[in-house]
């Protein structure tokens, strides 16, 4: 339909548009100055940073039982500290101790190696995934593993090392979901989202080891071709020094799990839709890729995501790298945006903890592989939270009923008794 800017410049015929398409007109306030600044470019949202980071910065990030555990993976740069510790007291400790967590000549599969998405089950227990990589070094045997701990008691009860076919010379196994629904034990969920071109989502069944990869093939899965993601004002592109210049390309990431475990959610790094998936199919080694495709749902539009997570209500939280913000789809498909600053660069591994969003800032933009090998990262790194849902207003002037009695009595029994 082609409409004259002059019949845009007629409030009425706005609001006669917006009506015959459903939709409630609304009138802006007025603004307080004549302005040409992009409003959108305004901090918005209350958040506080949890956590300043020196040398590696952050990833993966779980709330247990009060307790704060940060992942440093290794793969982008391999560096000499803890690739996972818990926060304490505004210290890092080694998790669950230096022995596992400290680099060391110990084999591949005794120790953890570069640790990535993070997780909790419904009994609170810590999960994490092992992408097993280190920044120059191929895959070693063992090295990329499923890994759980128990808060309780500091131990790993569970070390589901991952391996071929499932495992692939290229495989970046990136976040992870645990469904204790299915399963003698429980399922796991990871998305690999692939150093090379070859991402897909794993399914592994916690009591046996049994593992596989799927989706390899599907729309859902892959990255899009010819995608392009803005950070910081420009054109996001990977160029390391042996291959031209392309953009960034990234496969399925993001990855959540409904309150009551039914329905998986993902979504590509370089992509902006939303999918899921019934936990009841994807759990099912019997079923093929045609049997789990035809259960995927695309959900829509929801901006470029890294992390996803969401609260007991079902409401998803999105980290949007290209605007410097957090969204939250809510469960009528609407979005609000949380926070947003410039402060947020590449949010990646986001938690929902009650009424507490934690959200690590990596500044992974800023890599040397995007950058004509310039690290351009400038810490501290942060660690941030925001309420699920802001307090509400109270008025002074209009309080809410006395519920204590007459206290002028009371204050007089009071006297009275003394």
């Amino acid at each position: 339909m082609t409409m004259s800017m002059h019949r845009w410049g007629r409030p009425g015929a706005i609001v006669s548009l917006l009506v015959a398409l459903g939709g409630v007109a609304q009138a802006a306030p007025p603004a307080p100055a004549v302005t040409n600044r992009d409003h959108g470019i305004a901090s918005s949202g209350p958040f506080e940073v949890v956590a300043r980071f020196e040398g590696p910065g952050p990833s993966g990030v779980a709330v247990t039982h009060g307790r704060v555990f940060v992942g440093f993976p290794r793969h982008a740069v391999n560096h000499r500290g803890a690739t996972l510790a818990e926060l304490k007291d505004g210290r890092l400790y080694p998790y669950p101790d230096a022995a596992h967590s400290m680099p060391s000549d110990r084999p591949a599969a005794d120790r953890l190696m570069s640790i990535h998405g993070m997780t909790t089950d419904t009994q609170g227990r810590l999960w994490a995934i092992d992408d097993g990589k280190l920044a120059g070094q191929p895959l070693a045997p063992g090295a990329a593993k499923v890994i759980g701990i128990d808060p309780a008691t500091n131990r790993i009860f569970a070390s589901i090392v991952l391996h071929a076919p499932t495992l692939l010379p290229d495989s970046h196994m990136n976040d992870l979901r645990v469904d204790l629904t299915h399963g003698a034990q429980g399922t796991v969920y990871v998305t690999d989202s692939s150093f090379g071109m070859s991402p897909a989502l794993v399914v592994v069944d916690i009591a046996t080891g049994r593992q596989r990869r799927v989706l390899a093939d599907h729309p859902s899965i892959k990255a899009e071709r010819g995608f392009m993601a803005v950070v910081e004002g420009r054109p996001l592109v990977f160029d390391p020094p042996r291959h031209p210049p392309a953009f960034v390309w990234g496969g399925v990431d993001g990855i959540t799990l409904s309150p009551d475990q039914s329905t998986l959610y993902y979504s590509q790094l370089t992509g902006r839709r939303l999918y899921s998936i019934p936990t009841s199919l994807l759990s099912d080694f019997s079923r093929d890729d045609a049997g789990l495709a035809a259960g995927i749902r695309d959900l829509g539009e929801k901006g470029v995501a890294d992390g996803l997570a969401n609260d007991a209500q079902g409401r998803i939280y999105t980290t949007n790298f290209e605007h410097d913000a957090i969204f939250r789809r809510n469960t009528d498909g609407s979005f609000d945006t949380m926070v947003h600053d410039p402060r947020i660069l590449s949010p990646d591994g986001i938690f929902v903890d009650g009424g507490m969003v934690y959200c690590t800032l990596g500044q992974w933009n800023r890599l040397g592989g995007m950058n004509g090998g310039h690290d351009l990262r400038v810490p501290p790194y942060y660690l941030i939270r925001f309420p699920t849902d802001q307090a509400p207003a109270v008025d002074a002037s209009k309080p809410a009923p006395d519920q204590s009695g007459d206290r002028s009595d009371g204050m007089a029994h009071d006297t009275l008794n003394k």
